[in-house]
């Protein structure tokens, strides 16, 4: 469905938006969507941020970065020359440059519509320099499309770990409030057929073995793939009838038993180092966890702790509800799991200040902020 929603959404010229936890195939909706634009007659660049911004990257490198990827990839540097335009133009800032380059070269020069991926958008929160002006520009050509139809043919593509309240923060801009978010969620069994014909070789009944799978992986891709690799892996066949044993024994054994060793490619550790080191305090995310694992389900909202959980890959939001996202993260990180790392971050046994409760668990009464972690 996310592939329809995005290439449906740039093509009629809307500002779009995939924030979304890790291996959920942002990239290869990205891939994918641009191939198609393309074959429309539509010209499209994708910038991956992190291979212009690090720790050590001044601003005016990070901007001069963007330009020259666009000019690269969109065929411009036979009649434009970067560095002596860049240097004419040194009275103004760097997110002023940027602004004239769309106007004065990108938009001349590219006839056709114009789509702009800008991947890995979460990067930019860790740079030492802020990068609101750049999401203040995107937003600005936008707005600009009411009086300059030229604008109208470009369009933008954000793509990360992220939300659109993090992108501007200053209480001095607009808030990032443009664009359609666009949904990834996990593959139904509709959608993950393609995998069930490679299990013919395995199994009488690829589809019941398959459904055996999306239960215990919610669908989610990256898993998904992994658990139907490992039923490959297996040497003997799966008999009809046999399916759910057999698939519950090699998950647990496989990748839940001792996962921290079984984590290749890394996944499940990512999700913890983004629960631990969050900018949220790790503890305060935990214990919010900790209520959806006891309760299956709380009523989701605009608290920062909830969008961080989401990110993290960790719960979904179904129906106006936080669920966690599948047996294998709820069997991990499961409720010993939450305790056992609360102490640790901690470093103390938890005091709720309405029960006085001193005992290694936590209280879920709406004073949860007031613990001491």
């Amino acid at each position: 469905q996310a592939d329809t929603d995005l290439e449906e959404s740039l093509k009629r010229g809307e500002f779009c938006y995939i924030f979304n936890s890790r291996q959920m195939g942002k990239s290869s909706l990205r891939v994918k969507t641009m191939q198609r634009l393309q074959a429309e007659g539509i010209a499209t660049t994708a910038i991956q941020l992190t291979e212009i911004g690090t720790s050590e990257t001044t601003p005016e490198q990070w901007y001069v970065g963007l330009i020259y990827n666009l000019v690269s990839q969109l065929h411009l540097s036979d009649s434009f020359d970067l560095e002596s335009w860049w240097l004419k133009r040194s009275l103004l800032s760097y997110v002023q440059r940027l602004s004239k380059f769309i106007e004065e070269v990108l938009l001349p020069s590219v006839s056709q519509n114009i789509v702009i991926f800008l991947e890995e958008i979460d990067c930019t929160l860790s740079l030492k320099f802020c990068t609101e002006d750049l999401f203040a520009l995107i937003r600005d050509c936008y707005n600009k499309r009411a009086d300059r139809p030229d604008y109208r043919r470009l369009t933008f593509a954000l793509v990360g770990v992220a939300a659109p309240s993090n992108l501007i923060r200053s209480k001095q801009h607009t808030p990032f409030n443009i664009g359609r978010a666009i949904e990834l969620t996990g593959f139904s069994l509709e959608e993950a057929q393609p995998l069930a014909v490679g299990l013919d070789r395995i199994a009488s009944n690829r589809k019941a073995l398959l459904q055996e799978v999306l239960d215990w992986t919610g669908g989610q891709p990256f898993l998904t793939q992994k658990i139907c690799q490992l039923i490959l892996s297996a040497s003997e066949a799966i008999s009809e009838g046999s399916e759910r044993e057999w698939v519950e024994q090699l998950v647990r054994h496989q990748v839940i038993d001792n996962w921290e060793s079984k984590d290749e490619p890394e996944h499940l550790r990512t999700i913890r180092s983004r629960l631990l080191h969050s900018s949220q305090r790790g503890s305060q995310l935990l214990v919010v966890y900790r209520e959806i694992l006891l309760a299956g389900e709380v009523t989701a909202n605009d608290l920062p702790e909830h969008t961080q959980l989401q990110l993290s890959g960790l719960v979904v939001k179904q129906q106006s509800k936080l669920r966690v996202s599948n047996r294998i993260y709820a069997s991990v990180f499961n409720l010993s799991w939450v305790d056992d790392t609360l102490a640790e971050v901690d470093g103390q046994s938890p005091i709720c200040d309405r029960c006085l409760d001193t005992k290694p668990r936590y209280c879920l009464s709406l004073t949860i902020r007031s613990h001491p972690g």
